[in-house]
C-alpha cells in the first residue's frame, strides 16, 4: 500500500492530465482569493506553457467602508511630574495644552493650590483636545500613612469644570538594579537609573561597614532590590530597601531586610543574622562631601601644618546635623574658634562634637537619640566656608570617628527567630543573585 501523500500525489497528475484547464482555473481562482491582485503559477506541464492567454479587464465596485476615525476627535495624552517652580500656566504649557480657562481653575481650586502648584514630585497624566484644551487632568500623590494615595480628577464639562477626590491603596511592586562605581555612588546609581533615595539608603545601611567618603574604589559593584510604590500602573516612589550587597576593594557586603514577629520595629542584618545598625553611626550629615578625614593638613587660616583632629564634611548651610549615638548634650552654646558648637556625651567616656553650627537647636541636658538634629550646617568660628567639624572623643582622647563607628557594639537576631531569619536570607540571596545579574537597558 502506497504511503498517503504519495498515492495523493499520483492521483493530482492524473487529473491534471485529463484535465489541465479546470486544474489551472481554480489555482487562479484561489491565488486571486488569496492575494486579492497580481498572481504567476510555474507551468507544471509542457502543454500548459501553450495554452492561449486571454485578458479580462472588469470594473470592480468597492463598498466604502466607514472611517474609524470619522467620529473620534484627536486626543493629547501627556504624563510629567509637578516641579516646585510650576505656576499653572508652566504646569499645563509643559504638558502641551494652552488653555486660559484651566489655567485659572487651577489657581483657584483649593486642591490644586495646595498639592500641585508650588510642590514637587506630583504625578500628572493630562488629556487634551485638538485644540489644546485640557479635557481631563488626573494627579497622584501617596498620604501621609504610607500606604494609600490620593487620586484627584478635574474634567471639562459643558458647564465649566468638575473635580472629585478619591483614595485607594498603594500597590507595591519590588524592583532590582545593579551598578559599578567608576567615581562615586550616586554616579553609578544614576547611570543604573536607580532613584536617589536607593542611593541614599544604600550609603546608610552598609555605612558602619564602607568609608563612602574615603574606601571607594573603582570597580566595586553593587546590587539591590527595592520596592517601588505604584498607584495606577504609575510608580510614585519607591520604599524600603529589601536587600543589598555592595562589593568594595574586593570584599562583600551583604544587607537583608528582618522584622522579628512581634517587633515593633525591622532592621538590617548580615547573612549571619547581625545587626548593621552599630551604636554610632558613621556620619553626623545623612549625605555629604568629605573634604578632610582624620589626619594632618594646613590648616586654612592659621596656615600652618597642625593635628586635624576630626573631620570635615562640606555641607549647603542649614544641613541638619544629626547625633550619631544617643547621648545627653553637655554643651550647646559658642566656643571660640568652633563657633557655635553641640557636645554630646555618650556611655563609656565617649563625647562627639559639631562645630561651625549656623543654628543650635538642643539645649545643655537635653537628652538626644541617635539621628535627631542637633542644628544646622553653617560656618561661624574659624571657618572659610560652611561645612561641619566633627570630633570624637574617648575620655579626652581624639578618635578616629569612622574607626570607633565600625568598632560599635552590634546586635543578634534572636535565638527564637533564628530559623525564620534564615529562611527568609535564603529567599532573598536567590533575589540578589538576580539583581546582580540584571542587564539595564536603556532606550536613547
Amino acid at each position: 500500500m502506497q504511503p498517503f501523500f504519495s498515492l495523493w500525489a499520483t492521483r493530482l497528475q492524473n487529473s491534471f492530465q485529463t484535465h489541465p484547464r479546470r486544474i489551472m482555473a481554480g489555482v487562479a481562482f484561489a491565488f486571486s482569493v488569496v492575494g486579492g491582485g497580481a498572481f504567476a503559477v510555474a507551468s507544471l506541464d509542457a502543454g500548459v506553457a501553450n495554452m492561449p492567454l486571454r485578458q479580462v479587464v472588469e470594473t470592480v465596485n468597492t463598498r466604502s467602508l466607514p472611517s474609524m476615525w470619522a467620529d473620534q476627535s484627536l486626543q493629547l495624552f501627556r504624563s510629567d511630574l509637578t516641579r516646585s517652580s510650576d505656576t499653572a500656566d508652566s504646569l499645563l504649557a509643559r504638558l502641551g495644552v494652552n488653555d486660559p480657562q484651566a489655567a485659572a481653575y487651577l489657581r483657584n481650586a483649593r486642591t490644586a493650590r495646595q498639592q500641585l502648584i508650588g510642590r514637587a514630585g506630583r504625578m500628572v497624566n493630562l488629556e487634551g483636545d485638538a485644540e489644546h484644551r485640557l479635557t481631563r487632568l488626573t494627579a497622584r500623590w501617596v498620604n501621609e500613612d504610607g500606604e494609600s494615595f490620593t487620586r484627584w480628577i478635574l474634567e471639562r464639562s459643558s458647564d465649566g469644570f468638575v473635580e472629585r477626590q478619591e483614595t485607594a491603596s498603594l500597590n507595591v511592586g519590588t524592583r532590582m538594579g545593579n551598578g559599578t562605581i567608576q567615581s562615586s555612588l550616586f554616579a553609578a546609581t544614576d547611570e543604573a537609573d536607580i532613584p536617589d533615595s536607593v542611593a541614599s539608603q544604600l550609603a546608610d545601611i552598609f555605612a558602619g561597614d564602607i568609608d563612602f567618603h574615603r574606601a571607594l574604589r573603582k570597580g566595586d559593584r553593587f546590587a539591590v532590590v527595592y520596592e517601588s510604590l505604584e498607584a495606577d500602573g504609575e510608580v510614585l516612589r519607591t520604599g524600603r530597601v529589601l536587600s543589598a550587597e555592595f562589593v568594595n576593594n574586593g570584599k562583600t557586603h551583604q544587607a537583608f531586610w528582618f522584622k522579628e514577629a512581634g517587633a515593633k520595629e525591622g532592621g538590617y542584618y548580615s547573612a549571619d543574622g547581625v545587626s548593621l545598625r552599630r551604636a554610632y553611626l558613621a556620619s553626623p550629615l545623612a549625605f555629604s562631601r568629605m573634604t578632610s578625614g582624620f589626619k594632618m593638613r594646613f590648616h586654612p587660616i592659621l596656615q600652618t601644618w597642625r593635628a586635624h583632629l576630626g573631620v570635615d564634611y562640606a555641607a549647603p548651610t542649614g544641613t541638619p546635623v544629626r547625633s550619631v549615638g544617643q547621648g545627653i548634650v553637655d554643651v550647646a552654646g559658642s566656643q571660640g574658634g568652633f563657633g557655635n558648637v553641640v557636645m554630646v556625651k555618650h556611655a563609656n567616656g565617649h563625647t562627639t562634637v559639631y562645630a561651625h553650627l549656623s543654628r543650635i537647636n538642643v539645649k545643655r541636658g537635653q537628652s538626644v537619640m541617635q539621628g535627631q538634629t542637633l542644628g544646622l550646617v553653617g560656618a561661624t568660628g574659624w571657618a572659610t566656608g560652611p561645612h561641619l567639624h566633627f570630633e570624637f572623643r574617648v575620655n579626652g582622647q581624639h578618635k578616629d570617628p569612622l574607626t570607633m563607628a565600625r568598632q560599635s557594639v552590634t546586635l543578634e537576631v534572636s535565638a527564637a527567630a533564628r530559623e525564620q531569619f534564615k529562611r527568609h536570607a535564603a529567599i532573598a540571596k536567590v533575589d540578589l543573585t538576580a539583581a546582580a545579574s540584571t542587564q539595564i537597558s536603556r532606550v536613547e
